[in-house]
């Protein structure tokens, strides 16, 4: 068998991600840490339905027997050994894709545009999803605007600890249009 040198996080994800799909997830990192003996594939996967433990669990054996045979057959080399970890991203991962951006619906974002920063509460994207919807308080008003996602503003979600007021949640919770509609009405 000719050496083969240990995979790289593209090798790894083109090979996982059929696997992945079928659970309805994607695949949003894998990082590969070569370790002497031991060295540790860490992926990180989510889903529009967040996955929950029972899921991963099952995924990560998936993945543990795919790797296993693709390394007997000789196409893949982990050299010693691997550590496999299959997580979800943590909640300090910047929004970069609309799935990020349609999956924290209701959240807290902190946007970076332009030097400025601006807390606003994510609402719905459009049908393109090219754009989303935004709600802010600003004193006695709410304001709603339309981000374009193509802008690429760095938007990271806040750890919010108080229930979302209802005021704000009515207007994540509309379609793009009606919240459009209602920024209209309210202007």
């Amino acid at each position: 068998m000719k050496h083969m040198a240990f995979p790289t996080s593209e090798t790894l994800e083109a090979l996982i991600s059929p696997l992945v799909a079928s659970h309805h997830l994607d695949v949003e990192g894998i990082k590969v840490n070569r370790a002497g003996k031991k060295s540790s594939v860490t992926i990180q996967l989510d889903g529009d339905q967040r996955p929950g433990l029972d899921l991963l669990e099952v995924v990560s054996q998936e993945i543990s027997e795919l790797f296993d045979a693709t390394e007997e057959r000789g196409t893949l080399n982990f050299g010693a050994g691997y550590t496999l970890e299959v997580t979800t991203p943590g909640v300090d991962r910047p929004l970069t894709l609309p799935r990020h951006w349609r999956r924290n619906r209701g959240r807290l974002v902190k946007v970076t545009q332009d030097e400025k920063q601006s807390t606003w509460r994510i609402g719905a994207l459009d049908k393109e999803e090219a754009r989303v919807v935004l709600v802010q308080k600003q004193g006695r008003n709410l304001v709603v605007e339309s981000l374009v996602l193509a802008n690429t503003p760095r938007a990271v979600v806040e750890i919010e600890f108080a229930q979302a007021p209802e005021e704000q949640l009515e207007l994540t919770n509309m379609s793009y249009d009606e919240a459009m509609q209602w920024r209209e009405d309210h202007a």
